[in-house]
Formats: C-alpha cells, structure tokens, sequence
C-alpha cells in the first residue's frame, strides 16, 4: 500500500471517516504541498488506470484559473497514454511524506519550446507516512512534554519530556527518581504538548524500557500511541514535517 511510486489504495484503508487522517482539504495547504513538489523539484510519478506510467516534475501551479502543468515529453507514448486513460493519480515525496493525489482533466498543451501535461488542480491530496516507524527527535527548546497519571499511582501526576515521536509512537523520558513504569502497561488520558501549537490527547501501551547513558538518570520509554482522533493524527504528521525541515536547516548553519 506504501510502495515508492505506485498510489496507495485508498480502499484498503477502510471508510471514509478513516480516510480523514490522511487528507487534505484546506486549499491553502493543498497549495503549499504542491508548491513544495514544485519549489523543490521533486519527482512526481503520474500512474494511469491503464497501467501506464510516466515520472515528471511539476512545472506551474496556476491557482487563478485552477490548472497545474507537469513537464512533459510529447514523443513518449506514456504521455499520450495518460491522457487517454480513464484515471490518473500522482505520487510524490517530501521528506518522509508520500503525497498522492488524483490529475483529472489532463491535456497535452503545446508551446514553441517546450510541450506540458496540463490538468485541474487537485481540490484535496493525501499525505502518507513514507515508514510508519519513522521518527523524529523533537526540538528541546519548545520543551515537549507528555502529561499522564503514573499508572501504578495514579495520585502521582508526571511531566516528562518527549525525546522522539513518530505517527505510531513515541519515546518518553523517566527519571530515576520516579517509581518505575513496567512494559506492557497502558496509560489512558495522557496528554502531549509538542510545541505551542500541537496539543495532543492519546492512551499510551508503553513497550520498552531501556537505559540510555548511564549519567543520564533516568530511562526511555518507548510507547505506542492510541486513540488519536483523525485531526490529531494530521496535527501530528504536520509537526513531524515542521521539524524534519527545522533539523534540516540547523544541520546547515
């Protein structure tokens, strides 16, 4: 479902409402992933329903009159191929994110250089986790914090900060003057705060625990999230791509 360059099946991820988690509806964020793609030149797969297939670019987004145009080669026959099939749905990657939205009203239209794929622009796309272990350390100096009732006494209210997070889990820092959390014990109405604007309400199945350095004083816990409502789960996929592009940027000051 989560191949390179094939769409996923939207199918296969159940019903509408499980769909919500995925997509993107707000013109202005659709905007600004596609102007990603574009910005960044990033290889953008378009997969016919005929089994063709053609890899391009994105080359203009017109929101005035609602088209896109993807780069294109009027001598393959994949080209012409897309244009024809029934459907056409386009992949591709920013970061660790698989977007994947559906080129309707596709054309062929001729300049006196060049030759684009022109087609409407999507009202809504999908974003998927490239790997669903992926995780990203998180920035200390928004001091993300999970907040939950230690689940062995539960009058004993516990910060601990955040180390990493992924759509499916994330690790929690203990310190070793808290009474210690077992594997395999769930955590209901935990609450994490990632930054000022990712405020997050979840259960936790807590999986591991491991030591870290033995100055450190404390452990990891390495947790499951569950219970995510659908916009928690978009909240989340957008600060892991916020900060995927802040750790970027520091790694070249």
């Amino acid at each position: 479902m989560y191949s390179d360059t094939r769409p996923a099946s939207l199918d296969a991820l159940g019903s509408p409402e499980a769909l919500d988690a995925f997509r993107v509806d707000d013109a202005a964020e659709v905007k600004s992933l596609l102007k990603s793609l574009m910005d960044r030149s990033v290889t953008v797969n378009l997969n016919g329903s005929d089994g063709s297939s053609y890899a391009t670019t994105l080359w203009t987004i017109d929101t005035a009159h609602a088209k896109l145009a993807f780069t294109a080669d009027l001598m393959a026959p994949a080209v012409h191929r897309l244009v024809e099939a029934d459907e056409a749905v386009a992949v591709g990657y920013l970061d660790q994110i698989k977007l994947q939205f559906e080129v309707n009203d596709r054309m062929l239209v001729h300049g006196h250089q060049h030759c684009v794929l022109q087609a409407a622009l999507p009202r809504e796309l999908f974003r998927f986790q490239r790997r669903n272990g992926y995780r990203v350390r998180t920035l200390e100096r928004s001091s993300p914090t999970a907040r939950l009732r230690h689940p062995a006494i539960p009058e004993m209210m516990l910060e601990l900060r955040v180390i990493d997070v992924s759509v499916g889990g994330c690790a929690l820092f203990m310190p070793s003057d808290v009474p210690m959390v077992e594997p395999g014990v769930q955590i209901n109405d935990c609450t994490l705060e990632l930054d000022a604007g990712t405020l997050l309400r979840c259960s936790l199945t807590v999986h591991h625990v491991t030591s870290i350095q033995p100055d450190s004083r404390g452990v990891r816990l390495g947790c499951e999230l569950l219970n995510l409502d659908p916009e928690a789960v978009r909240s989340l996929q957008r600060y892991i791509d916020v900060t995927q592009k802040r750790r970027r940027m520091m790694s070249l000051d």
